[in-house]
């Protein structure tokens, strides 16, 4: 496999050293011990890698190696035998990818609890027994994502157009059930990195909406925005406290200590595809540990991945094996900075007075240093939700939205819109939001496929492919390849 693919995960202990200060402790995961059952107990080193398809990913412990015994991330906390970890595994860069999830259920013949009915099924009214009852999670990795319905003073309606799952017209779970929900499917983000996901832009407010940013609810302090798909939860306390409640169905939220350990852990943990020495300076774990949040890359003097000069061929230079392939990836990385393309019809980008179309790249929205996301926050409609731009998802619901007539319509999309995720309408009432959801960070992408907050791009080439049909880019064979090199070594 050579160097690109494998991953890890790690803690911070109140008294631990610096990892600086420490002889780094790093571990190679074998593939018979790469899912991490909640509660087993086992040592998290500084840093460890298990294999993916392209390499090797790491995670890196800011705060040194551990034993997770009774840690309050990797023990259950709840009635169904899941703890954090159950969801966000090393091995899927603190994600968890379609492809653990279809071994662990032929590990546990769909025994392990990340199979929960509650959430882990395609509706908690089916027989939990049966594999075609969670196959939502085991063909896309998606998880079901079930919230209040009416949405309070909604600027629209909503009826169900199709509910292959059958939990929105489910009679205990569904839009018309004593207690109503909506139910989406989506992929569980990241829990890495978070240093670069949590802080706000410095201007205070979003500029996609003219609003004030969110709040922390104890400090008052103005919030990124960016910790889930639909922006609901403020900060990753209030986050870990809903997940807890909802995902791993615990009785109350956790206990103050528990929120600590939580949390420490989540801010020194750094997850990106591992890299030989004499790689660009962006890449590998190490880099996010040592970097700074928050600051726009979007031009050639500060890249959003640093500089990949070291990998670029000489001119003339007939390059083979795995030189070729960082060429390749290094050539991606400018189509990413600097290939410019027409975006169109975008609620949230061409509705802040840059025009419609515009000419932009890539990295004008995915602007964020190290990350790929964008500081704005990053909520738009680029079309994987809703129709016609999305790709056939026979699989997932199909909503009408139906704005009121005094409502501000969908700006694209006209007062009528056929959805598969309302995607942050669902939290703000707004029909200009439905189908928005912000954006994810690109890093640790080889080791969670699939793509998107749906899922609906199963492979890297199938994101590229997705953007190059969305915005008529027509990217050539090349670039495509280039691209996908690119995003594998992050």
């Amino acid at each position: 496999m050579g160097w690109r693919g494998l991953v890890g995960c790690g803690m911070a202990l109140a008294m631990a050293l610096p990892l600086a200060a420490q002889t780094p402790e790093r571990v190679d995961v074998p593939a018979d011990r790469s899912w991490w059952e909640a509660g087993d107990g086992r040592r998290m080193a500084a840093a460890a890698t298990y294999a993916n398809p392209f390499g090797r990913l790491e995670v890196l412990n800011a705060g040194g190696g551990f034993a997770t015994q009774g840690h309050a991330f990797f023990t259950p906390l709840g009635t169904n035998g899941r703890a954090c970890v159950t969801c966000h595994q090393p091995a899927d860069g603190m994600s968890v990818s379609a492809a653990s999830l279809r071994q662990r259920w032929k590990a546990t013949k769909g025994r392990d609890p990340v199979f929960a009915a509650i959430d882990g099924a395609n509706c908690p009214s089916l027989d939990a027994a049966r594999r075609s009852s969670h196959s939502l999670l085991l063909d896309h990795g998606l998880f079901r994502v079930f919230l209040p319905w009416p949405v309070k003073d909604a600027e629209f309606s909503l009826e169900v157009v199709r509910d292959p799952s059958g939990c929105n017209t489910d009679p205990v779970h569904g839009l018309s059930s004593p207690n109503p929900r909506i139910s989406v499917f989506r992929r569980p983000r990241p829990a890495a990195n978070l240093k670069y996901v949590t802080t706000p832009d410095s201007i205070g407010f979003n500029v996609k909406t003219g609003m004030p940013l969110a709040r922390d609810p104890e400090t008052g302090a103005p919030v990124s925005m960016q910790l889930m798909a639909d922006a609901r939860q403020p900060t990753l306390k209030t986050q870990a406290i809903d997940a807890a409640v909802t995902h791993l169905q615990a009785p109350a939220a956790p206990t103050r200590d528990q929120l600590e350990q939580i949390l420490a852990f989540e801010n020194g943990v750094h997850a990106a595809q591992a890299v030989p020495a004499g790689s660009p300076p962006g890449l590998g774990a190490a880099a996010l540990a040592k970097a700074r949040p928050g600051l726009l890359g979007n031009d050639l003097k500060t890249p959003v991945f640093q500089s990949f000069d070291l990998w670029r061929a000489k001119a003339g230079e007939t390059l083979k094996g795995e030189a070729a392939f960082r060429a390749s990836a290094a050539r991606g990385a400018d189509i990413f900075l600097t290939r410019s393309f027409w975006i169109s019809d975008t609620s949230h980008l061409n509705t802040v007075g840059l025009g419609n179309p515009i000419k932009r790249t890539c990295s004008t929205c995915h602007n964020a240093q190290m990350t790929g996301m964008d500081v704005a926050p990053g909520w738009m409609d680029i079309g994987t939700h809703n129709q016609p731009t999305a790709d056939p998802l026979k699989h997932l619901p199909l909503f009408k939205v139906t704005c009121r007539a005094d409502a501000a319509p969908h700006p694209f999309l006209g007062r009528t819109i056929y959805t598969h995720d309302p995607g942050r309408a669902l939290i703000s009432g707004l029909c200009r939001d439905v189908g928005s959801i912000t954006m994810q960070q690109f890093r640790g992408l080889a080791a969670r496929a699939p793509y998107f907050a749906n899922g609906s791009a199963r492979d890297l080439a199938a994101l590229v492919d997705y953007y190059d049909r969305r915005y008529d880019i027509r990217f050539t064979a090349q670039e495509k390849r280039d691209l996908v090199n690119f995003m594998s070594v992050l």
